[in-house]
C-alpha cells in the first residue's frame, strides 16, 4: 500500500483541486492497482476543509498541533500502521501530476526529492520571480528539498528516525537525516508539482515566507 499525507490548515481554498490530483494520481496505470491512500492531515482547521476532504470521500485526520513536523509525522504514523511500504507527501495548495507517485515509485530508490513550479505569480512583482528563477535549479541532480514533492520508503523513513517537530523547514530536517542514515535519493525534475505562491501562507518561514523575502533587492 502506498499511503499520501496533506498537511491542511484552513485550505478550502485549494484543497479541492489537490484531492482531485491526487486521485488521478492514485490511478496510474504504473501502480499496477496497488492501493494507494489519501490521508488528509486537518491542523486546527476553522474553514470548510473537512467538508471539502469528505466531499471526496479521502481520510482525514483532525489534530491541533499547528506545527508541521508534528503533522506529517502523526500521518506517517498512521499510515505506517496501516502497512504503507512507500510514503508520499505534498501540500494542501499543490497539484500534483498524472505521473507523480509512479515516477516515485518507478525509480526504485529509498527517497524522491521532487521540484516545484509556481502556478500564479499575480501576487509579487515582476522582480521577484526573476530572483526566484535566478536562484532556483529545476534539473536532474538539484539539491531543493519540497515537503510538496517528496517520497520515501517505509523502512528509509522508519531508520531515519521520521519526521522532527519543527514548525518549518521538517522536509530538510528529514532528507539530511536520510542521507546521513545512508538512504539513496532521486533529486529528480521530471515529476514536478504546481505549488501556489501566495503572500497568506500557513507556514511560518517556509515557501511563502521565502517569496516575500525576494522582495528585497537585497537578499542574499
Amino acid at each position: 500500500m502506498i499511503g499520501i499525507i496533506v498537511p491542511a490548515h484552513n485550505e478550502e481554498q485549494f484543497l479541492n483541486d489537490c484531492i482531485k490530483s491526487l486521485l488521478a494520481a492514485s490511478s496510474h496505470e504504473g501502480l499496477g492497482n496497488e492501493d494507494v491512500k489519501i490521508l488528509i492531515m486537518l491542523d486546527d482547521c476553522t474553514d470548510t476543509s473537512h467538508q471539502v476532504a469528505a466531499a471526496h470521500g479521502v481520510m482525514t485526520l483532525s489534530c491541533t498541533h499547528r506545527n508541521v513536523g508534528k503533522t506529517r509525522a502523526q500521518g506517517a504514523d498512521m499510515m505506517l500502521a496501516q502497512g504503507a511500504r512507500w510514503l508520499a507527501f505534498t501540500d494542501a495548495d499543490t497539484v500534483v501530476p498524472y505521473a507523480w507517485l509512479s515516477d516515485q515509485i518507478s525509480f526504485n530508490t529509498d527517497a524522491v526529492c521532487g521540484i516545484v513550479e509556481v502556478n500564479d505569480w499575480s501576487e509579487h512583482a515582476p522582480d521577484v520571480r526573476q530572483r526566484y528563477d535566478a536562484r532556483y535549479t529545476p534539473v536532474d541532480g538539484h539539491r531543493h528539498v519540497h515537503g510538496a514533492n517528496l517520497g520515501v520508503s517505509s523502512e528509509a523513513y522508519r531508520k531515519a528516525g521520521g519526521f522532527k517537530a519543527l514548525p518549518t523547514h521538517e522536509d530538510v530536517h528529514l532528507v539530511a537525516d536520510l542521507e546521513r542514515s545512508g538512504a539513496i535519493i532521486k533529486w529528480t525534475a521530471a515529476n514536478r508539482v504546481t505549488t501556489s505562491a501566495r503572500k497568506n501562507s500557513r507556514c511560518h518561514d517556509g515557501f511563502g515566507d521565502y517569496l516575500k523575502a525576494l522582495a528585497d533587492p537585497l537578499y542574499p
